[in-house]
């Protein structure tokens, strides 16, 4: 099993979503993230248009997958043909070696947890 974590801006997360769906994924978490990288944000205009400032942090949104070995491949190469556009802006991928998993109402262990 793998845990996929891809870091992305919010405004695509329903575009990942439904690639999730198409791999027939059946679950997923994610949440807001603040944090900074090799990018610079642009300026933000504040008070009336008199000044501008340069945030450090930018926010984006971390989706957390759990996914069979055979699966993660897939995905990870629909991720990247789909958001990949030759830039580290966009996003990022971790992916993560899931020893065992477990359904806490089925009892159910490994990728039939999932």
């Amino acid at each position: 099993m793998r845990k996929l974590e891809i870091i992305i801006p919010q405004e695509h997360l329903p575009q990942l979503n439904e690639l999730l769906h198409k791999h027939k994924v059946g679950g997923m978490s994610f949440y807001d993230i603040k944090g900074r990288g090799r990018t610079r944000q642009k300026p933000i205009t504040i008070g009336r248009g008199v000044m501008t400032y340069v945030p450090e942090f930018g926010f984006r949104t971390k989706v957390q997958v759990l996914v069979s070995d055979a699966l993660s491949r897939e995905i990870i190469e629909d991720v990247l043909k789909t958001f990949g556009v030759g830039t580290s802006a966009i996003g990022k991928i971790f992916v993560y070696d899931v020893a065992e998993a477990y359904d806490l109402g089925t009892r159910e262990k490994g990728d039939s947890a999932l």
